[in-house]
């Protein structure tokens, strides 16, 4: 029996995006999140005992000319090095681009398949064989596993790749092949990368699957982040996966309906917050918030976000200041009063909908205002964050801030303001 850690999609000290323009961001956290990540992935495999690691492609993150991201990780493969710990890595497309990739001369535990063959790493004392190969540039549209080699007989056959098989979205379409062109090489396990959610793909005869990438870098990367642990007694293979994050990421969805007064607002948030606490008791987080549902408050929300920014910030404070970072909030809440109803009742009202009606169906209107638009933002991007900020970019852009405009109005009018 022996143990191996499959991991892929390490993108080392790739920024992380979503939490730099807040004064309140845990910005040395930020910084070295990947780094810390991958030191608790280290530690894993000396607790664990692993005999080897697999890394299937993406270690690296791009064409970054900081040298010390590759040192560091020498540093941390010298480690294993010493207590016979062997480390065998696939590049990935974003490896391909890499200068770190390129120059860096690598610890002798440290073993990177071949970029323009399929190449095999046998380890006697396991009897493993590891079929793999890179990516020699950063898009590979062809696909490699059909030159794979046959498994190796008395061997536990594993093979590595770095693909999209037949298309994931929200990532390019790179090494292309299906399951059943894994299945048919007759392989015991194969370790794939370049999904950053993990994935079972097939638990059994050969397992296959995505680990994940080991430290989420943004909202589009939510929930727990890490590796797989395999162990492997004689041909039979079980894994278990293991969170490594330091920093987890969520869209947090809120739903209103009902709220009527500004203390309703704070209680659902505060009730939020601790939930997402106590399911995730070990990790800070970072939240972008959703709020949706009918509510009276609706009206408020446009008019004023401001002030519910800091009743958001102020529910942070009373739950777990250190823990939590808002990266964005977003408003999607209706107004509970039907306006046709409301239209039949005031005749103020009933000119309010049709003067809208009216603009959002007037494309010279709707043209002539998003280049207005347009004037101004290209006036005001030297004086405001970009971070954050909200960017007119389309008609239909234009048409959702005029009916956001008609909601404000429409509370302020039904609630007597001004």
């Amino acid at each position: 029996m022996f143990k191996f850690i499959h991991c892929a999609d390490l993108h080392l000290d790739s920024p992380m995006r979503g939490l730099s323009a807040r004064d309140d961001a845990p910005v040395d956290m930020i910084r070295s999140a990947t780094r810390e990540a991958f030191k608790n992935l280290v530690n894993l495999a000396i607790a664990e005992n692993v005999r080897f690691i697999i890394i299937a492609g993406d270690l690296f993150d791009g064409d970054w000319p900081d040298y010390s991201t590759g040192l560091f990780f020498n540093r941390i493969m010298s480690k294993l090095k010493d207590l016979g710990i062997d480390v065998y890595i696939a590049k990935g497309n974003h490896d391909a681009a890499s200068n770190i990739t390129r120059h860096l001369v690598l610890p002798p535990n440290v073993h990177q398949f071949a970029t323009d063959h399929a190449q095999t790493f046998v380890i006697p004392d396991v009897k493993v064989a590891l079929h793999g190969q890179g990516f020699a540039a950063r898009e590979v549209r062809e696909n490699m596993v059909l030159h794979y080699p046959e498994p190796l007989p008395g061997y536990v056959n594993i093979g590595v790749v770095h693909t999209s098989l037949e298309g994931h979205e929200g990532h390019e379409t790179y090494a292309p092949c299906s399951v059943e062109d894994l299945v048919s090489k007759h392989y015991d396990y194969w370790a794939l990368g370049h999904v950053h959610k993990r994935q079972v793909i097939r638990d059994a005869n050969p397992c296959i699957l995505y680990p994940g990438n080991l430290q989420g870098r943004h909202i589009r990367e939510t929930g727990e982040k890490g590796c797989t642990v395999v162990t492997v007694t004689g041909h039979d293979v079980t894994f278990e996966h293991r969170a490594l994050d330091v920093l987890r990421w969520y869209l947090v969805d809120i739903d209103l309906t009902g709220a009527e007064q500004h203390e309703d607002f704070v209680e659902r948030v505060v009730k939020i917050f601790q939930q997402y606490l106590d399911d995730n008791p070990d990790s800070p987080l970072a939240l972008r918030l959703q709020f949706y549902g009918l509510t009276t408050l609706h009206g408020d929300l446009l008019a004023n976000p401001e002030y519910f920014f800091h009743e958001i910030d102020n529910a942070v404070a009373m739950t777990a200041p250190s823990r939590i970072w808002i990266e964005k909030v977003k408003f999607l809440t209706s107004y509970p009063v039907k306006t046709e109803q409301l239209s039949s009742q005031i005749n103020a009202l009933s000119k309010l909908e049709m003067y809208i009606k009216d603009a959002q169906n007037d494309e010279d209107f709707l043209q002539q205002f998003f280049h207005d638009i347009e004037r101004i933002q290209v006036r005001l991007k030297a004086y405001t964050k970009s971070e954050g900020a909200t960017v007119i970019r389309s008609l239909q852009d234009v048409k959702t801030l005029i009916g956001d405009a008609h909601d404000v109005l429409l509370a302020l009018m039904t609630k007597g303001g001004h």
